[in-house]
């Protein structure tokens, strides 16, 4: 796994936090795209595109390689794997703390929930 410092990741996150630009991501894990292919969808100009697009490279999620006056893009998911060990810690956090809830929700249930009635005459 690739570590990254806190700016890196920082960068990603500002990435991913734009629809557009982890709809281009998703789009890309079937395979390289041409910039116009990643516009395609959305109703931005290719200069719009070609922002996003360079977001997603800064923050090294995507490589772009320029064949003749293509510009094919592929995703790079090493920086995600390191955004998704980080927010692991987090999952294991909540989980910790939904258990714990579950725990108490039902040790008050069983306080409330008379004992059953014995056949008992």
């Amino acid at each position: 796994m690739v570590e990254l410092r806190t700016s890196q990741l920082d960068t990603v996150f500002h990435a991913l936090g734009d629809a557009t630009r982890r709809r281009m991501l998703r789009a890309l894990a079937g395979g390289e795209r041409t910039v116009g292919q990643l516009a395609e969808p959305f109703a931005i100009s290719l200069a719009a595109a070609s922002k996003h697009i360079k977001v997603l490279e800064n923050a090294g999620l995507i490589r772009r390689e320029v064949r003749g006056r293509t510009h094919l893009c592929r995703l790079d998911p090493g920086p995600l794997a390191s955004a998704h060990a980080w927010l692991s810690f987090y999952e294991g956090f909540w989980t910790d703390r939904l258990d714990a809830l579950e725990r108490l929700l039902r040790e008050e249930d069983d306080r409330k929930t008379p004992a059953p009635k014995g056949d008992d005459p």
